[in-house]
């Protein structure tokens, strides 16, 4: 052995795996738990992806809150406006930094972007880059959408096939 031989280097450590979260809103604290509980020894980044929500459907919109019994929020949606794209970009700029903040609560690096009414494109180019360990979509129960698989998970599944997706429905421990 000579004395000039360089030290090995240690390995660089690769990049943390991504973790994919679309959600419809802002995520909650049990929400985040939930899927920072999901890998709780793994080091991951989490990239928060929320729509700016801008297209309304009212029929499907009714038929959601009356299959579950929400005839003050039915009618509540009934008599709302439909918000303007700045308008539904800020509210999903707003919800984007809560849920990034949530993450940071939980000590989990996280970031976010705020995409068009279809995430779907969004969710394709992301995965596309390679480093997506999963896609998890955390959403309110949708009767009509969950039950003819339009929902973005099922239409998830559908486009990427090798991608594990995980919907889940918000502020609650139930898997859609």
């Amino acid at each position: 052995m000579t004395e000039n031989a360089p030290a090995p280097q240690p390995a660089a450590s690769p990049a943390p795996r991504t973790v994919l979260v679309l959600a419809e809103d802002a995520l909650g604290r049990a929400d985040v738990q939930h899927v920072v509980g999901m890998h709780p020894d793994d080091v991951l980044r989490y990239e928060v992806l929320i729509p700016a929500d801008s297209e309304r459907n009212f029929a499907v919109e009714l038929i959601d809150h009356l299959s579950v019994g929400e005839l003050k929020q039915a009618w509540h949606d009934l008599r709302r406006d439909v918000p303007s794209q700045p308008q539904a970009e800020k509210t999903a700029e707003e919800q984007v930094a809560e849920t990034e903040a949530l993450f940071s609560d939980a000590g989990r690096e996280a970031s976010g972007v705020v995409t068009a009414d279809d995430p779907l494109p969004t969710v394709r180019e992301r995965v596309a880059r390679g480093d997506v360990l999963e896609l998890v979509v955390v959403t309110y129960p949708h009767a009509v959408e969950d039950t003819f698989h339009r929902d973005w998970a099922s239409r998830a599944r559908e486009e990427l096939d090798d991608l594990p997706v995980l919907h889940l429905y918000s502020g609650t421990s139930e898997i859609g």
